[in-house]
Protein backbone atom coordinates (compact mmCIF):
# COMPACT_ATOMS: atom_id res chain seq x y z
CA UNK A 1 0.00 0.00 0.00
CA UNK A 2 1.18 3.45 -0.96
CA UNK A 3 2.11 5.83 2.01
CA UNK A 4 -0.76 8.54 1.06
CA UNK A 5 -3.00 5.46 0.65
CA UNK A 6 -2.08 4.63 3.95
CA UNK A 7 -2.75 7.73 5.63
CA UNK A 8 -6.07 8.29 3.91
CA UNK A 9 -7.31 4.55 5.39
CA UNK A 10 -5.88 5.89 9.10
CA UNK A 11 -7.67 9.57 8.57
CA UNK A 12 -10.99 7.75 7.94
CA UNK A 13 -11.16 5.76 10.37
CA UNK A 14 -10.31 8.05 12.73
CA UNK A 15 -13.64 9.94 11.58
CA UNK A 16 -15.69 6.80 11.26
CA UNK A 17 -14.82 5.00 14.51
CA UNK A 18 -16.71 7.64 17.12
CA UNK A 19 -19.62 7.78 15.37
CA UNK A 20 -19.55 3.78 15.26
CA UNK A 21 -18.91 3.57 19.19
CA UNK A 22 -21.36 5.93 19.19
CA UNK A 23 -24.04 3.98 17.06
CA UNK A 24 -23.10 0.59 19.35
CA UNK A 25 -23.90 2.29 23.00
CA UNK A 26 -26.82 1.58 24.05
CA UNK A 27 -30.10 3.76 23.61
CA UNK A 28 -31.11 5.78 26.61
CA UNK A 29 -34.08 4.48 28.53
CA UNK A 30 -37.60 6.14 27.66
CA UNK A 31 -40.61 5.83 30.64
CA UNK A 32 -43.72 7.33 30.30
CA UNK A 33 -45.58 9.52 33.25
CA UNK A 34 -49.24 9.58 33.14
CA UNK A 35 -51.24 11.83 35.45
CA UNK A 36 -54.66 13.24 35.46
CA UNK A 37 -53.90 16.67 36.67
CA UNK A 38 -51.21 18.94 35.06
CA UNK A 39 -47.56 19.47 34.49
CA UNK A 40 -47.32 22.85 36.19
CA UNK A 41 -49.51 22.29 39.18
CA UNK A 42 -47.07 19.12 40.45
CA UNK A 43 -43.95 20.50 39.63
CA UNK A 44 -42.75 19.58 43.34
CA UNK A 45 -43.77 16.12 43.01
CA UNK A 46 -41.98 15.71 40.08
CA UNK A 47 -38.62 17.05 41.38
CA UNK A 48 -39.86 14.08 44.47
CA UNK A 49 -40.00 11.74 41.50
CA UNK A 50 -36.69 12.66 39.80
CA UNK A 51 -35.25 12.51 43.29
CA UNK A 52 -36.50 9.27 44.03
CA UNK A 53 -34.74 7.98 40.43
CA UNK A 54 -31.42 10.02 41.30
CA UNK A 55 -31.19 7.95 44.26
CA UNK A 56 -30.67 4.91 41.70
CA UNK A 57 -28.69 6.06 39.76
CA UNK A 58 -30.58 7.47 37.07
CA UNK A 59 -31.16 11.37 35.87
CA UNK A 60 -33.77 12.85 32.87
CA UNK A 61 -31.97 14.25 30.15
CA UNK A 62 -28.40 12.41 31.13
CA UNK A 63 -28.84 8.45 31.53
CA UNK A 64 -33.15 8.71 30.64
CA UNK A 65 -35.85 10.29 28.69
CA UNK A 66 -39.67 11.01 30.39
CA UNK A 67 -42.21 11.06 28.28
CA UNK A 68 -45.44 13.25 30.45
CA UNK A 69 -48.81 12.43 29.65
CA UNK A 70 -51.62 14.65 31.41
CA UNK A 71 -55.13 14.83 31.13
CA UNK A 72 -55.67 17.98 33.22
CA UNK A 73 -58.97 17.16 34.15
CA UNK A 74 -60.20 15.37 31.34
CA UNK A 75 -60.61 11.90 32.52
CA UNK A 76 -62.20 10.43 29.57
CA UNK A 77 -59.08 10.94 27.66
CA UNK A 78 -56.61 8.89 29.85
CA UNK A 79 -56.80 5.58 28.10
CA UNK A 80 -56.40 7.42 24.59
CA UNK A 81 -53.02 8.74 26.70
CA UNK A 82 -52.17 5.55 27.65
CA UNK A 83 -52.34 4.00 24.92
CA UNK A 84 -50.16 6.46 23.14
CA UNK A 85 -47.09 5.79 25.83
CA UNK A 86 -47.50 1.73 24.70
CA UNK A 87 -47.02 2.91 21.08
CA UNK A 88 -44.40 5.14 22.17
CA UNK A 89 -42.65 1.98 23.33
CA UNK A 90 -41.67 3.53 26.87
CA UNK A 91 -39.81 1.00 29.29
CA UNK A 92 -42.00 1.74 31.99
CA UNK A 93 -45.09 3.97 32.98
CA UNK A 94 -45.39 5.89 36.54
CA UNK A 95 -49.30 6.74 36.91
CA UNK A 96 -49.99 9.60 39.26
CA UNK A 97 -53.62 8.53 40.71
CA UNK A 98 -56.68 5.82 40.38
CA UNK A 99 -57.44 7.07 37.05
CA UNK A 100 -54.16 7.16 35.13
CA UNK A 101 -53.21 3.62 36.94
CA UNK A 102 -56.50 1.88 35.76
CA UNK A 103 -55.56 3.37 32.24
CA UNK A 104 -52.69 1.90 32.04
CA UNK A 105 -53.18 -1.16 33.51
CA UNK A 106 -56.10 -1.49 30.79
CA UNK A 107 -53.25 -0.76 27.66
CA UNK A 108 -50.91 -3.04 28.99
CA UNK A 109 -50.10 -6.44 30.02
CA UNK A 110 -45.95 -5.87 29.92
CA UNK A 111 -44.70 -2.59 30.27
CA UNK A 112 -43.76 -2.51 34.33
CA UNK A 113 -46.43 0.09 36.12
CA UNK A 114 -45.60 1.81 38.80
CA UNK A 115 -49.08 3.71 40.51
CA UNK A 116 -49.61 5.98 43.16
CA UNK A 117 -52.80 5.23 44.14
CA UNK A 118 -55.13 6.45 46.88
CA UNK A 119 -57.29 3.50 48.13
CA UNK A 120 -56.55 -0.60 48.12
CA UNK A 121 -54.58 -1.72 45.01
CA UNK A 122 -56.16 -4.87 45.94
CA UNK A 123 -59.55 -4.07 46.04
CA UNK A 124 -58.99 -2.02 42.86
CA UNK A 125 -58.08 -4.95 41.16
CA UNK A 126 -53.77 -3.62 40.26
CA UNK A 127 -52.19 -6.40 42.12
CA UNK A 128 -53.01 -10.28 43.82
CA UNK A 129 -51.58 -8.36 47.12
CA UNK A 130 -49.71 -6.30 48.59
CA UNK A 131 -46.73 -8.29 49.39
CA UNK A 132 -46.72 -10.43 46.14
CA UNK A 133 -48.17 -7.76 43.56
CA UNK A 134 -47.85 -10.30 40.83
CA UNK A 135 -48.08 -9.12 36.81
CA UNK A 136 -46.72 -5.77 35.51
CA UNK A 137 -48.05 -3.50 38.42
CA UNK A 138 -46.78 -2.02 42.11
CA UNK A 139 -46.61 1.16 43.25
CA UNK A 140 -47.58 3.09 46.80
CA UNK A 141 -50.73 3.33 48.40
CA UNK A 142 -51.28 6.79 49.87
CA UNK A 143 -53.77 5.25 52.75
CA UNK A 144 -56.50 8.87 51.84
CA UNK A 145 -59.46 6.80 51.99
CA UNK A 146 -58.22 5.75 55.27
CA UNK A 147 -57.81 9.28 56.71
CA UNK A 148 -61.16 10.34 56.16
CA UNK A 149 -61.85 10.34 59.71
CA UNK A 150 -59.74 11.69 60.74
CA UNK A 151 -59.63 14.59 58.43
CA UNK A 152 -63.50 15.07 59.02
CA UNK A 153 -62.97 15.09 62.74
CA UNK A 154 -60.02 17.63 62.93
CA UNK A 155 -62.79 19.84 60.77
CA UNK A 156 -65.07 19.35 63.35
CA UNK A 157 -62.66 20.49 65.65
CA UNK A 158 -61.78 23.55 64.67
CA UNK A 159 -65.62 24.56 63.86
CA UNK A 160 -67.07 22.80 66.53
CA UNK A 161 -70.74 24.78 65.55
CA UNK A 162 -70.93 23.24 62.26
CA UNK A 163 -73.98 20.69 61.65
CA UNK A 164 -73.85 21.04 57.60
CA UNK A 165 -70.92 20.02 56.21
CA UNK A 166 -70.78 20.17 52.16
CA UNK A 167 -68.66 17.31 50.45
CA UNK A 168 -67.07 18.26 47.27
CA UNK A 169 -66.49 15.19 44.69
CA UNK A 170 -65.48 14.82 40.97
CA UNK A 171 -67.77 13.00 39.08
CA UNK A 172 -65.37 11.55 36.76
CA UNK A 173 -63.84 9.42 39.74
CA UNK A 174 -66.93 6.51 40.10
CA UNK A 175 -65.43 4.12 42.10
CA UNK A 176 -63.39 6.01 44.26
CA UNK A 177 -66.22 8.75 45.31
CA UNK A 178 -68.32 5.25 46.14
CA UNK A 179 -65.68 4.78 48.98
CA UNK A 180 -64.94 8.22 50.15
CA UNK A 181 -68.42 8.95 50.51
CA UNK A 182 -69.32 5.19 52.46
CA UNK A 183 -66.39 6.92 54.61
CA UNK A 184 -68.00 10.14 54.72
CA UNK A 185 -71.09 9.74 55.96
CA UNK A 186 -70.14 6.24 58.20
CA UNK A 187 -67.71 9.39 60.22
CA UNK A 188 -70.56 12.01 60.08
CA UNK A 189 -73.27 9.98 61.81
CA UNK A 190 -69.72 9.24 64.78
CA UNK A 191 -69.87 13.11 65.38
CA UNK A 192 -73.48 14.05 64.25
CA UNK A 193 -72.56 15.73 60.90
CA UNK A 194 -75.26 16.33 57.71
CA UNK A 195 -73.90 15.79 54.71
CA UNK A 196 -74.69 17.62 51.42
CA UNK A 197 -72.64 16.15 48.47
CA UNK A 198 -71.40 18.72 45.63
CA UNK A 199 -69.96 17.62 42.04
CA UNK A 200 -67.63 19.50 39.88
CA UNK A 201 -65.17 18.28 36.87
CA UNK A 202 -64.91 21.21 35.47
CA UNK A 203 -63.99 25.25 36.22
CA UNK A 204 -67.30 25.85 35.42
CA UNK A 205 -68.98 23.46 37.46
CA UNK A 206 -66.67 24.26 40.07
CA UNK A 207 -67.84 27.53 40.38
CA UNK A 208 -71.76 26.59 40.03
CA UNK A 209 -71.20 24.38 43.20
CA UNK A 210 -69.51 27.38 45.21
CA UNK A 211 -72.47 29.44 43.71
CA UNK A 212 -74.75 27.49 46.04
CA UNK A 213 -73.30 28.23 49.08
CA UNK A 214 -74.91 31.99 48.23
CA UNK A 215 -78.12 30.44 49.35
CA UNK A 216 -77.39 26.57 51.19
CA UNK A 217 -74.29 27.84 53.63
CA UNK A 218 -72.72 25.12 55.05
CA UNK A 219 -70.98 25.49 57.82
CA UNK A 220 -68.26 23.78 56.40
CA UNK A 221 -66.46 22.34 53.06
CA UNK A 222 -64.97 18.81 52.75
CA UNK A 223 -62.97 18.67 49.27
CA UNK A 224 -62.45 15.24 48.03
CA UNK A 225 -59.11 14.05 46.55
CA UNK A 226 -58.53 14.60 43.36
CA UNK A 227 -55.88 15.36 40.54
CA UNK A 228 -58.30 17.54 38.68
CA UNK A 229 -58.83 19.63 42.40
CA UNK A 230 -55.17 20.00 42.95
CA UNK A 231 -54.62 21.31 39.75
CA UNK A 232 -57.55 23.66 40.29
CA UNK A 233 -56.22 24.28 44.06
CA UNK A 234 -56.04 28.13 43.77
CA UNK A 235 -59.64 28.38 42.12
CA UNK A 236 -61.21 26.17 44.87
CA UNK A 237 -59.07 28.02 48.12
CA UNK A 238 -60.15 31.36 46.66
CA UNK A 239 -64.20 30.64 46.49
CA UNK A 240 -63.65 28.63 49.94
CA UNK A 241 -62.21 31.88 51.14
CA UNK A 242 -64.93 34.28 48.99
CA UNK A 243 -67.69 32.61 50.43
CA UNK A 244 -66.58 32.02 53.97
CA UNK A 245 -66.47 28.51 54.29
CA UNK A 246 -64.28 26.54 56.68
CA UNK A 247 -62.56 24.01 53.90
CA UNK A 248 -60.17 20.53 54.84
CA UNK A 249 -58.20 19.40 51.76
CA UNK A 250 -56.72 16.33 51.50
CA UNK A 251 -52.58 17.64 50.88
CA UNK A 252 -50.61 20.36 52.00
CA UNK A 253 -50.15 22.24 48.67
CA UNK A 254 -53.76 23.81 49.51
CA UNK A 255 -52.78 25.05 53.02
CA UNK A 256 -50.00 26.71 51.48
CA UNK A 257 -52.46 28.01 48.66
CA UNK A 258 -54.08 29.91 51.30
CA UNK A 259 -56.23 26.98 52.55
CA UNK A 260 -57.43 26.53 55.91
CA UNK A 261 -56.50 23.32 56.86
CA UNK A 262 -55.34 20.02 55.05
CA UNK A 263 -54.82 16.54 56.31
CA UNK A 264 -53.25 13.17 54.31
CA UNK A 265 -49.86 11.40 53.63
CA UNK A 266 -47.01 13.26 52.57
CA UNK A 267 -47.65 13.10 49.00
CA UNK A 268 -44.01 13.78 47.84
CA UNK A 269 -42.68 11.53 49.82
CA UNK A 270 -44.63 8.91 47.69
CA UNK A 271 -43.61 10.27 44.46
CA UNK A 272 -40.00 9.76 45.65
CA UNK A 273 -40.93 6.27 46.91
CA UNK A 274 -42.42 5.91 43.61
CA UNK A 275 -39.10 7.17 41.51
CA UNK A 276 -37.02 4.99 43.67
CA UNK A 277 -39.46 1.80 42.29
CA UNK A 278 -39.22 3.03 39.07
CA UNK A 279 -35.18 3.10 39.09
CA UNK A 280 -34.80 0.31 40.48
CA UNK A 281 -37.24 -1.78 37.77
CA UNK A 282 -34.71 0.04 34.92
CA UNK A 283 -32.06 -1.82 36.88
CA UNK A 284 -34.03 -4.99 36.27
CA UNK A 285 -36.44 -5.72 38.95
CA UNK A 286 -39.20 -7.12 38.33
CA UNK A 287 -42.42 -5.53 39.46
CA UNK A 288 -43.95 -8.69 41.04
CA UNK A 289 -40.93 -8.60 43.47
CA UNK A 290 -41.65 -5.36 44.53
CA UNK A 291 -43.90 -5.59 47.10
CA UNK A 292 -46.72 -2.34 47.18
CA UNK A 293 -45.29 0.81 49.42
CA UNK A 294 -47.55 1.93 51.96
CA UNK A 295 -47.20 5.32 53.08
CA UNK A 296 -46.43 5.94 56.64
CA UNK A 297 -45.49 9.81 57.03
CA UNK A 298 -48.88 12.12 57.58
CA UNK A 299 -49.26 15.63 57.66
CA UNK A 300 -52.35 18.10 59.11
CA UNK A 301 -51.29 21.35 58.20
CA UNK A 302 -53.17 24.90 59.98
CA UNK A 303 -53.30 28.26 57.93
CA UNK A 304 -53.74 30.75 60.90
CA UNK A 305 -53.52 33.04 58.62
CA UNK A 306 -56.76 31.98 56.85
CA UNK A 307 -58.43 30.72 60.33
CA UNK A 308 -58.35 34.76 60.97
CA UNK A 309 -59.89 35.60 57.64
CA UNK A 310 -62.53 33.34 58.33
CA UNK A 311 -63.33 34.43 62.35
CA UNK A 312 -62.01 31.47 63.75
CA UNK A 313 -59.59 30.68 66.65
CA UNK A 314 -57.66 27.57 66.42
CA UNK A 315 -57.69 25.67 69.50
CA UNK A 316 -54.47 25.25 71.64
CA UNK A 317 -54.63 21.64 71.45
CA UNK A 318 -54.75 21.25 67.41
CA UNK A 319 -52.34 23.66 67.32
CA UNK A 320 -49.82 21.26 69.39
CA UNK A 321 -50.81 18.26 67.29
CA UNK A 322 -50.28 20.22 63.73
CA UNK A 323 -47.13 19.04 61.81
CA UNK A 324 -46.89 22.53 60.29
CA UNK A 325 -48.52 25.85 61.31
CA UNK A 326 -48.29 28.56 58.36
CA UNK A 327 -48.60 32.55 60.25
Amino acid sequence: MRRRDFIKVVACSAITWPFAARAQQPAMPVIGVLGGGSLDTGAERLRAFRQGLGETGYVEGNNLAIEYRWAAGRYDRLATLAADLVRQQVVMITATSIGPTLAAKAATTTIPIVFIVSDDPVRLGLVASLARPGGNVTGVNLYSVELTAKRLELLHELVPTAVRVAVLINPASVEYNERIMREVEAAARGIGLQTQVLKAGTIGEINAAFATFARERPDALFVGQDAFFNSRRTQLVHLATHYAVPASYFGRDFAEAGGLMSYGPKITDAYRQAGSYAGRILKGTMPADLPVVQSTKFEFVINVQTATVLGLTVPPQLLASADEVIE
